[in-house]
């Protein structure tokens, strides 16, 4: 079904604060369309308020024909206690709220309920467009092409590791079948293979899609057009064309709008300036005439009498233009000076020439080993870790670093080494203490070093006194950041460090990294932060086996 989603004055507030500001957006059929912004813009409340989950305080948001499906999948994979990955599928394509319809439909048909008919019609449409009659067959291709073991449809999604969580989240989407799809960060955690079925599944698919995304391999890819949300303004300004095609005209908009109020202000200085210059030429003459002597000449007088009226004159002319153009149509507003984040890594003493080792390392769990793995990590290594989803690259990690129990073999940790680390859950961030306590304890520096230092990160006051876990993602992963930059460290473990950034701080992400010294461990599918790093060892993890190759 071809569907169209006008949001029209959209505005959102959240404890009095404004999120949205009067946003309005049309989606048409076969749009791409990516949705960017720093971290805490609202990027993820505009999809909810574009999907219904959302009610805004004004605006509106209709869509053509009212019985089209829009469907949101959410940046985290939302997995609930008890609920099977069938059952998780099924929810997240929107089926199990059509089957609930369904039934209800069907007993009010049953009971000859008034209009039961038109209900019972309605809702077997949608029941049937959303695929729910073939989910299951599907699913079951699905999540087999995914690599996923034999038997996952019916386990638990509490159970399912990391890679199996993602590879389970990238199958609910493939098997979506809405009119209009919202998809919040969908990239992250996904591998190679991940990424290059994600990407032809969007430029394939019927329908609109509306993306929030931070990929900038996957925005290049896949979107025609771009809507930025403004920090400052919170409102929308919707770019024609790819990636690339933004990223020239947000230049050239930002330029413009500098040169605009640059000649503004010239005119304003010139202004003011011979207003000024006016005024000291009148008082001046004020004084002179003063100083000379009474005249009786009644033609001299009248003179100085006129030169003063048009001295005075002129202020009064200069005045009103100056007026005009300060308060006028001819105002034009200074651009804000964009915050930066400006971030470092701080450095500690080197470790010494071994940082890592594991000699004839296995772990085992069911359905799952790695090893044997023989590997040695030297002073100032730079190695990037890749593989499927769930071969065990964040538990080659673990095993490295002495947090993972091994089934057989040894692992040490060379001396000295100082780690700094961000892992890819932000496992820091998840608890009931406050992000300030948690940066306390790992930093050691006190409540005003911590509140500068998170600062410096874009969190302010109330990020750092509520509780770490009721953080966004990105608000966690900018946390985890901080620590980075409060705490000296020789060895660098980041895995996925780039899932929730914005774009301005991958950036500064790249350039801190590409500038530390010390040892880098690095798990990534991020393909632009891999082309940005330079690394000096490469090992794949794949089939419980660790292979490395030329970096």
């Amino acid at each position: 079904m071809s569907a169209t989603l006008v949001a029209s004055d959209l505005t959102v507030l959240r404890g009095g604060a404004v999120v949205l500001a009067g946003i309005s957006l049309t989606v048409v059929p076969g749009d791409r369309l990516g949705v960017v912004g720093p971290n805490g813009v609202g990027k993820s409340t505009l999809l909810r308020a574009l999907a219904g989950q959302v009610s805004p305080d004004s605006g509106r948001v209709d869509l053509s024909p009212p019985t089209a499906a829009v469907g949101l999948l959410p940046q985290e994979p939302d997995r609930r206690q008890d609920e099977t990955l069938r059952q998780y599928l099924a929810r997240r394509t929107g089926v199990t709220a059509a089957q609930e319809s369904l039934d209800r439909a069907t007993a009010d048909l049953s009971d000859s309920v008034a209009g039961a008919d038109d209900r019972y019609n309605d809702a077997l449409e949608r029941w049937l467009a959303l695929g729910a009659a073939d989910l299951d067959h599907r699913a079951e291709q699905i999540v087999a092409e995914l690599g996923l073991p034999a038997g996952s449809l019916d386990r638990p999604t509490a159970a399912l590791s990391g890679g199996q969580a993602a590879r389970g989240s990238l199958a609910s989407v493939l098997l979506s079948r809405f009119d209009i799809t919202l998809l919040d960060e969908p990239t992250n955690d996904l591998d190679f293979d991940g990424l290059e079925r994600l990407e032809q599944y969007v430029t394939q698919m019927p329908g609109a899609l509306v993306v929030v995304s931070h990929d900038r391999e996957f925005l290049d890819r896949t979107i025609d057009a771009v809507a930025e949300i403004d920090r400052h303004q919170h409102s929308v300004t919707r770019y024609a064309g790819g990636w690339d095609a933004y990223l020239e005209a947000r230049g050239l908009a930002r330029r413009q709008a500098r040169e605009r109020y640059e000649r503004f202000a010239d005119r304003r200085a010139d202004l003011v300036s011979q207003v000024q210059r006016q005024r000291e030429q009148s008082v001046r003459g004020a004084v002179r005439a003063k100083r000379r002597a009474p005249d009786a000449d009644r033609s001299a007088r009248g003179a100085r009498i006129e030169a003063a009226t048009k001295s005075a004159g002129r202020v009064r002319s200069l005045q009103t233009q100056l007026e005009r153009l300060e308060s006028g149509g001819e105002a034009v507003a200074e651009p804000r000076k964009e915050w930066q984040l400006r971030m470092s890594i701080a450095t500690a003493p080197r470790s010494g020439d071994v940082v890592a080792t594991l000699s004839g390392a296995v772990v085992e769990r069911p359905g799952f080993r790695l090893g044997p793995v023989d590997l040695t990590v030297a002073w100032a290594d730079r190695v990037v870790i890749t593989g499927p989803n769930g071969a065990g690259k964040s538990t080659l990690l673990a095993a490295l670093l002495g947090r993972q129990p091994l089934t057989a073999g040894r692992h040490m940790l060379g001396s000295g080494v100082l780690l700094g680390e961000i892992d890819q859950a932000r496992s820091r961030f998840r608890g009931e203490a406050t992000a300030a306590t948690v940066a306390e304890k790992a930093t050691g520096g006190t409540a005003a070093d911590v509140r500068t230092l998170f600062a410096k990160f874009g969190l302010g006051a109330d990020q750092m006194t509520r509780p770490a876990a009721s953080l966004s993602p990105g608000e966690r992963t900018r946390a985890a950041l901080a620590l980075l930059q409060g705490a000296g460290v020789n060895c660098l473990v980041l895995d996925e460090p780039t899932n929730h950034l914005d774009l301005p701080a991958i950036e500064q992400l790249e350039q801190a990294v590409e500038g530390f010294e010390g040892t880098l461990l690095l798990v990534t599918h991020d393909r632009r932060l891999l082309e940005a790093v330079r690394v000096t060892r490469r090992l794949t993890v794949a089939d419980g086996e660790v292979q490395e190759s030329p970096a």
